[in-house]
């Protein structure tokens, strides 16, 4: 037995059609869209500012502080068998590390927020 998948999409193409057509309010005229879009934004922009200062900046630290400590032994490690100390890894995640630390005192003043 064949099974036929022209039903389906039909259905699904009509139920999308139906919608599209159905929703009346979506073309109404005179809604100012950007104004809604810039309200809701100027809303949410301290939340979102409060979430990523509080929430992800901490994380990003957190991750690159290990990784630098982490990447510090192992340098260290490498000395110790070879003899030699190489600092490009410790010091581009302490670059990082220090970026991240600081950014939540400039970073909004770039974005506008």
């Amino acid at each position: 037995m064949k099974k036929s998948w022209k039903k389906p999409a039909l259905v699904l193409g009509l139920l999308f059609l139906c919608l599209v057509l159905g929703d009346v309010s979506a073309f109404a005229e005179g809604s100012d869209v950007a104004g809604v879009i810039e309200s809701t934004w100027k809303s949410a922009a301290g939340q979102i500012k409060t979430v990523v200062n509080n929430v992800i900046f901490p994380a990003i630290d957190l991750i690159l502080a290990v990784f630098f400590f982490a990447k510090l032994a192992m340098v260290y490690f490498d000395y110790r068998k070879h003899g030699q100390f190489e600092w490009t890894g410790p010091a581009i995640l302490f670059a990082c590390l220090v970026f991240s630390l600081t950014a939540p005192l400039y970073i909004w003043q770039i974005v506008g927020v």
